[in-house]
């Protein structure tokens, strides 16, 4: 506990300096190890209200839902009401995209592996009733296959919530409710909200975005995302030690702390394990598991997730060799950077385990020939078109559409400059980071088929 006392100290002496310094409103956090937590918070929760942040506030965790969504179907794995194998539409034959046959053959693994391969960053708004999940994969019939499915990795929100609808299918009950019942009760959560409804009987913290250039971070112009994406991550809030809490849970074979087996023996470890490569992109996991990202350091493995929501940022890392796990919760401001800091000296600390370099442009970037990635790759909530000037430079161009539009998404123009093999990155970082952009597969014109940011988004056209 001692070890655990200085690292609270730290963090206690330096958060509020390291908020100033990336205009972080307020960040909370928890580090638990060897079964003992300590946690703190920092800042305020609401620039237009001035309300302080305290360690029971609730932020929320973004796409660390999914990790609570995957744990939810893994129940059901594990009482056999279903198999990772199966197909999903044994289960729901309701479910349709694009592509007919695709749809017949995505298994529950590739849903929870990101390897389903249709179009993921489907934001429909279906209400906020106990039916939205229903209504919101019935309206994807429309949505595009990628890439046949098993084929590769591609991050897939629309297919969490396809997960989330399986569990509500099986169960019988609404999302939020399995959520709560099978979940959040037998971990014994006291500050963890499923709705807008609950937060708001907490401390609750409200997301900022960047304002006008040199105006720093003001409250965004709403608290969460559609309910229809809440097993995604559209708005579950909690506390960092509920957090740390949870992942205690998936640190300890499944168990709760009063002993209630929460997962069977063995599953917590078939999540941890690799399942699917990505890219080596840098900002992301070096491969995918049943749900958890992972991250391979010369240290040992690091497992966890990141979360994004409108004005938060969420941060989970675990480290199953040390019995670590490390909580950061922020809301809005260079919450990357901050990240680095108060995370990366904590596992190193605690755990002996240093986080990766980040990517970085090249001082000087060689020339290369781009003629294979120029064009326009389409999604559903954007364009990125990539271009050449006169010059020889190379610009690539966000274009928002709808959704990305009502949440307040405008057009943004960056060049990139060479980074690897069939692979390019910004000059300037975006909230922190240089994200590397990765071209591959061939469209039968020598083209790149995908642009993959950890999603691929696919060559119009093609």
């Amino acid at each position: 506990m001692a070890e655990l006392e200085s690292t609270r100290s730290w963090i206690d002496e330096h958060l509020p300096a390291l908020l100033e310094k990336y205009d972080v409103p307020a960040a909370a956090w928890a580090v638990l190890h060897d079964g003992e937590t300590v946690d703190g918070a920092a800042g305020i929760l609401h620039r237009g209200t001035g309300v302080t942040a305290t360690a029971d506030s609730v932020f929320q965790i973004g796409s660390i839902t999914k990790l609570w969504t995957a744990s939810l179907v893994m129940q059901l794995v594990d009482e056999g009401l279903v198999g990772l194998d199966e197909p999903v539409r044994r289960h729901l034959p309701e479910l349709h995209v694009a592509d007919a046959e695709a749809a017949d053959r995505m298994t529950v693994r590739m849903l929870l592996n990101h390897t389903a391969g249709f179009e993921g960053d489907i934001f429909t708004d279906t209400g906020t009733g106990d039916d939205c999940v229903e209504k919101y994969v019935a309206t994807l019939g429309h949505v595009p296959q990628l890439f046949p499915p098993g084929e590769r990795f591609s991050y897939n929100n629309a297919g969490y919530c396809v997960l989330g609808r399986l569990v509500e299918v099986l169960r019988g009950k609404p999302y939020d409710t399995c959520l709560r019942e099978h979940l959040a009760a037998p971990l014994g959560l006291t500050h963890t909200a499923t709705s807008p409804y609950e937060a708001i009987m907490f401390r609750a913290a409200m997301g900022h975005v960047e304002a006008e250039a040199g105006q720093g971070h003001v409250p965004a112009p709403m608290w969460a995302m559609a309910r229809s994406n809440g097993p995604a991550g559209a708005m579950l809030a909690m506390t960092a030690r509920d957090l740390t809490t949870f992942a205690r849970m998936h640190l300890d074979d499944g168990r709760a702390v009063d002993g209630t087996q929460v997962l069977a023996p063995g599953t917590p470890s078939r999540m941890q394990s690799r399942e699917v490569d990505l890219p080596p992109l840098g900002l992301m996991g070096d491969s995918w598991g049943l749900g958890f990202e992972r991250f391979d350091t010369p240290d040992g493995d690091v497992v966890g997730h990141d979360g994004n929501t409108i004005g938060q940022a969420a941060f989970l890392r675990i480290v199953p060799a040390t019995g670590t796990a490390v909580v950061l919760l922020t809301n809005g401001g260079d919450a990357v950077s901050l990240y680095r800091d108060v995370v990366g000296r904590v596992l190193a600390e605690v755990a002996g385990v240093h986080l990766p370099p980040l990517p970085h442009p090249p001082a000087s970037p060689r020339p290369v020939d781009v003629s294979r990635y120029l064009g326009t790759y389409s999604a559903e909530v954007f364009d990125l078109v990539v271009s050449q000037d006169d010059g020889g430079r190379v610009w690539i161009e966000q274009q928002p559409k709808g959704a990305l539009i009502e949440m307040g998404g405008k057009v943004e123009r960056t060049e990139l400059v060479h980074y690897r093999d069939d692979m390019l990155i910004p000059l300037e970082a975006d909230r922190g980071m240089f994200m590397p952009h990765a071209f591959v597969g061939d469209d039968g014109q020598g083209r790149a088929l995908y642009l993959h940011l950890g999603r691929a988004v696919r060559r119009a056209g093609a």
